[in-house]
């Protein structure tokens, strides 16, 4: 996930038809995607989770392959979970630093679950993995 501080982001020039700025309220199904290469989804307080679903609903639903930035009030808390729900970039809320932002991904290695990303749970890419060993050494011994 790209982090960027709040000094850093640049909000999207008026007129801009290649950013999209969804409000929370937007039912990402009723907007037109085409051309569009980001979508900057608003977090008005931490507490409101609205926009995770609209980023999963982007990724997965609608297949959205372009840039889905996280705004608003960005907590590091947060954002392994946005990784998880389609997020590629979040904004950090003001007077956040990004260097401890990635102490929060480095705490999780990995998950069970799978999400947005990686739709696969964990044990199906043990069994991918173990289908092809065994399919590799099938073949090594014909």
């Amino acid at each position: 996930m790209n982090i960027l501080t709040f000094e850093h982001h640049q909000a999207p020039a008026e007129g801009d038809a290649g950013v999209l700025v969804l409000d929370n309220t937007a039912d990402p199904r009723s907007v037109s995607l085409a051309g569009v290469q980001r979508i900057d989804l608003n977090f008005p307080k931490f507490t409101d989770g609205r926009a995770y679903s609209q980023a999963y609903m982007l990724r997965r639903r609608l297949g959205f392959k372009g840039e889905i930035r996280a705004t608003g009030d960005v907590l590091i808390d947060q954002l392994v979970q946005m990784a998880r729900s389609g997020f590629t970039t979040a904004v950090l809320r003001e007077g956040l630093k990004a260097d401890a932002a990635q102490r929060q991904f480095d705490r999780f290695k990995g998950f069970y679950q799978g999400d947005a990303s990686h739709p696969a749970p964990h044990f199906a890419d043990a069994d991918n993995a173990a289908a092809s060993a065994a399919e590799v050494e099938r073949r090594v011994a014909a």
